[in-house]
């Protein structure tokens, strides 16, 4: 081992030794009582085009109204400031979802319930996720079929990946890995998209239920 090779070492060692998180007066029940639910994490798996994203915004409009205390985290929005800097390799995906499951704790750790809206195409990065969020986090699959996902195509990236512009775009250059378990499942081939809006609103007001 080189002296570089030992000096990082020492960094790393010495930087985990002197990580202290911070815990304050105000502890998750709490905030769950004054809220008047508890908090967690609804982790939405599908593929693109599968209604991922429009569910959990019509779903938040709702509980929001209702007062919830809900908030979205997309995908997209997550790759265009944190992990900007992430590509679509196996390895990136996993850190997507490594750090998106820190900030989804930290959301369920202040008071709300958060819906995720990640594709996650990979059991591994699916349950990396679940053990970081721990307590109350369920994983919804949004299954639709793929050639109703290419017909909706609502980005034109499907379109992009036939054409050799996307690589390792999930159903086309990659598998999407189905969860073999789930604590819910959505079906946008089968229903349109008000039935599937006040499934997933009913199935959380159950699980938040104080």
């Amino acid at each position: 081992m080189n002296s570089e090779t030992c000096q990082t070492l020492s960094i790393n060692t010495s930087n985990e030794n002197n990580i202290h998180p911070h815990e304050g007066f105000i502890t998750r029940d709490k905030r769950n009582k004054e809220l008047g639910h508890k908090s967690g994490v609804i982790w939405l798996t599908g593929l693109s085009g599968a209604g991922k994203s429009t569910i959990s915004s019509l779903v938040e409009r709702m509980l929001f109204q209702q007062g919830y205390a809900i908030s979205i985290l997309d995908g997209d929005t997550l790759r265009s400031g944190l992990n900007n800097d992430l590509d679509f390799s196996t390895e990136s995906r996993e850190e997507n979802l490594r750090r998106t499951g820190e900030v989804a704790s930290l959301f369920a750790q202040s008071g709300h319930i958060v819906l995720a809206s990640f594709i996650s195409p990979h059991h591994k990065g699916r349950e990396s996720v679940k053990n970081i969020v721990g307590d109350n986090f369920y994983l919804v699959h949004v299954h639709a079929e793929l050639e109703d996902c290419i017909e909706r195509d609502p980005k034109g990236l499907y379109k992009k990946a036939m054409f050799g512009g996307i690589e390792n775009f999930t159903g086309i250059g990659q598998e999407y890995e189905k969860p073999v378990t789930t604590d819910m499942t959505i079906n946008t081939s089968s229903n349109n998209i008000a039935e599937n809006t006040m499934q997933l609103v009913s199935f959380i007001k159950t699980k938040f239920e104080l």
